[in-house]
């Protein structure tokens, strides 16, 4: 190959990768720059979250500095749990509960469950599901109030009998054409709450140092 054809191959070359190169650094930099209000929106939107089950005036601690992952197999559980401690002056307040059930009628259905210091639910939340529009939907709060009915709920109220929807002998409504999606969810309250009552205490003497005071 003669000298001259092989610099008319390899000077498109070197500019293709230099080309390559510079748009692999911008990419990178605008990464680095945008990453820490990504961070910012994503902690935001959580605490948004958090917040709808326990005010936020009602703890003093960094709540996302408290994060905890709990097995999965504790709570019968789709994924690992996610726990949030919430607490004022060292003592506990709450703690909220990121639990998947994993027999919704169309996949798993991720919820936030929040349970008191004294063990009465805060509310549950759904967070995420596939079920059916217009039937196993009405788990969300927006469509309809079914799911505000867990508030100041507990394991005595109702009873053990009692945490199950109406067509399996429990207190809780199902949806006309939808039990599954409604049974999912009350089971996987229970489960929180049963797992709660027994660890209660022992989850909130791990609070780390750094989960600190919020400004």
């Amino acid at each position: 190959m003669t000298e001259p054809l092989l610099k008319q191959i390899i000077k498109p070359g070197a500019f293709l990768a230099g080309f390559a190169l510079l748009g692999t650094l911008a990419l990178a930099s605008v990464y680095d720059l945008t990453l820490p209000t990504v961070e910012a929106n994503e902690r935001a939107a959580t605490l948004k979250q958090l917040n709808v089950l326990v005010d936020s005036q009602t703890y003093d601690n960094d709540l996302l500095a408290s994060k905890q992952t709990l097995p999965a197999a504790d709570f019968g559980s789709a994924e690992d749990v996610t726990v949030y401690r919430a607490s004022k002056q060292g003592l506990p307040i709450a703690a909220l509960f990121i639990v998947s059930a994993p027999d919704g009628y169309s996949g798993k259905i991720r919820l936030a469950v929040g349970i008191r210091a004294d063990q009465t639910l805060a509310g549950v939340r759904v967070l995420a599901h596939k079920e059916t529009p217009g039937l196993g939907d009405k788990i969300d709060a927006d469509k309809h109030p079914w799911i505000l009915s867990f508030a100041d709920k507990s394991l005595q109220h109702p009873t053990a009998a009692g945490w199950a929807v109406r067509k399996d002998g429990g207190e809780f409504d199902q949806f006309t054409g939808a039990t599954i999606t409604p049974r999912a969810v009350v089971n996987a309250t229970k489960r929180t709450l049963d797992w709660s009552a027994q660890h209660f205490a022992t989850l909130f003497t791990a609070i780390p140092t750094s989960a600190g005071v919020q400004p």
